[in-house]
């Protein structure tokens, strides 16, 4: 039998076990996922570029994360908010772009599940802790999973008129509105002060 014969034998074997193209295209359709826009999806990160993340999600195409979809924060490093090999949570925003591909957003997956969170804590009358992430005309905005703002009249007793030190501070305050049609989260951490000086 000539090198040749076991070559062509070989090919025939390998082609006879997957069976025909459509054979093949069909076992590989029952391994990949679907998905619709507004799923939530996990996924690993598997490249990170300075505009936009890969993720490996099971499809026939990685997901990808634009840079302004990974966090509440504006203009962040993609390599400051993930980093290869982490597992994901991301929102479908849409099946398939123009060029084919699955795009996602990390930010509103947090966002969707944040929202249940401080919906609890509201009607707990509880507290949320986040961080300073921005100081804004009027007050702060706390990360706490979404975008909370704190006015500056209710970040202490008295109203305080330089902002900047509370940037990157850890703070915990009270949920004084929340309007999700509007993505609007007002905190204030005076009624938790007053609180805690009326308790003691």
């Amino acid at each position: 039998m000539t090198s040749e014969t076991t070559a062509k034998n070989l090919k025939q074997v390998a082609i006879n076990d997957i069976g025909t193209a459509e054979d093949f295209l069909a076992a590989v359709e029952k391994t990949l996922k679907f998905f619709n826009d507004g799923d939530l999806i996990e996924g690993t990160v598997v490249k990170i570029d300075r505009d936009e993340v890969l993720l490996d999600v099971g499809y026939k195409t990685e997901g990808v994360i634009p840079s302004r979809e990974l966090s509440i924060k504006h203009d962040v490093d993609p390599s400051e908010v993930v980093n290869v090999g982490d597992s994901v949570e991301a929102l479908v925003l849409q099946k398939e772009d123009k060029e084919g591909r699955l795009i996602l957003s990390k930010k509103r997956a947090q966002y969707e599940r944040a929202w249940g969170d401080v919906e609890k804590i509201k009607d707990t009358d509880g507290v949320v802790t986040g961080s300073v992430i921005e100081v804004v005309k009027g007050g702060l905005i706390v990360d706490i999973g979404l975008r909370g703002f704190l006015p500056a009249s209710l970040i202490e007793l008295r109203r305080v008129r330089d902002l900047t030190p509370y940037l990157g501070q850890e703070i915990e305050a009270k949920i004084l509105e929340l309007d999700k049609n509007r993505n609007n989260v007002v905190l204030s951490r005076r009624a938790l002060l007053e609180q805690t000086q009326s308790e003691s």
